[in-house]
């Protein structure tokens, strides 16, 4: 069966166009760990469709999802190399724009690729466009190597050993005991507990004696410029952060960071968004997002879960 926009008027067009949306959202964000840059190349495909009905060429696509998911992945692999250059002039660390959804509302969790994770996109970051988009394209999105091979411009062969490169950054760099959802709610609720209560001891007892803590603040506001290592370190340093007198007013909340439990905490002046990897029961990276670009569309329902300072 076809699904091929044939005989179709400009509104059938986008209508069919818009049940593929939020997966086109999804394969873009998963290439480039950026919300805007994503919803800027569903966009550009979206235009390219238009044109090629336009032209008349509508009756050359036989699968309308398969057409856009490789014009998606062409654009998104085109803007990796721009999108590199510019994080090259990034001011401090660069991390992935985090997709930050409530709590307590079923239909998030399940629009969440829970296989798309903060810890994944950071690794992501460490290969080359042509690595990234077959691993993310075979592995994380199921297409095959000729499929692949399409987009990226290489013989499936070579698609191969992209892909295998890859598959072995993720897996140096991704938890070798990754915990379940359970297990990630109840480390992160131990944290942001002894976090509040002000416990060191408690604190050292979810943070891995190796964590690394790693801010994006994007020169916009204030973050730590290089990332920080060391549990007892890190314990002092969010501690002194959480009950300084400038944090009067603030607050915390739970939320879903990447489909995994993470916190949105405002410290009196600036708002941020943890997100945890969790490595054989412990804390193993703290990612924590500052840059007010990155963080236009938090969700804004319901009230704090606490208040700094009580």
């Amino acid at each position: 069966m076809t699904d091929a926009p044939q005989q179709l008027d400009q509104a059938e067009l986008a209508r069919r166009f818009e049940e593929h949306r939020d997966y086109l959202r999804r394969l873009a964000y998963s290439t480039l760990g950026s919300l805007s840059d994503a919803e800027d190349v569903v966009q550009d495909a979206w235009l390219r469709l238009q044109r090629h009905f336009v032209a008349g060429k509508a009756g050359e696509i036989d699968n309308l999802r398969a057409w856009l998911t490789t014009v998606t992945s062409r654009l998104a692999l085109d803007q990796l190399g721009s999108a590199r250059a510019r994080r090259e002039q990034y001011v401090g660390e660069w991390l992935p724009e985090p997709q930050v959804t409530a709590w307590d509302d079923p239909a998030d969790r399940i629009s969440q690729d829970e296989r798309v994770t903060t810890a994944l996109l950071v690794v992501l970051e460490s290969l080359s466009p042509a690595e990234r988009t077959a691993f993310v394209l075979q592995d994380v999105f199921g297409m095959s190597g000729p499929e692949v091979a399409e987009v990226v411009g290489r013989t499936p062969a070579a698609v191969r050993q992209l892909a295998s490169r890859a598959r072995k950054h993720v897996e140096s760099g991704t938890p070798r005991f990754p915990a379940s959802p359970a297990e990630q709610e109840q480390v992160v609720s131990a944290f942001s507990l002894a976090w509040r209560s002000g416990d060191l001891q408690s604190l050292l007892g979810v943070l891995d004696e190796n964590v690394v803590l790693t801010a994006d603040g994007g020169g916009k506001v204030p973050a730590i410029r290089q990332p920080i290592r060391g549990g007892e370190l890190i314990g002092k340093i969010l501690l002194g952060w959480y009950h300084a007198p400038s944090a009067a007013g603030g607050w915390g909340r739970a939320v879903l960071v990447n489909g995994a439990p993470g916190l949105v905490v405002f410290d009196g002046a600036t708002i941020g968004v943890f997100s945890f990897v969790v490595d054989n029961s412990r804390i193993v990276a703290i990612n924590i997002v500052r840059n007010p670009d990155k963080l236009r569309d938090l969700p804004t329902d319901g009230a704090p879960d606490w208040y700094m300072g009580q």
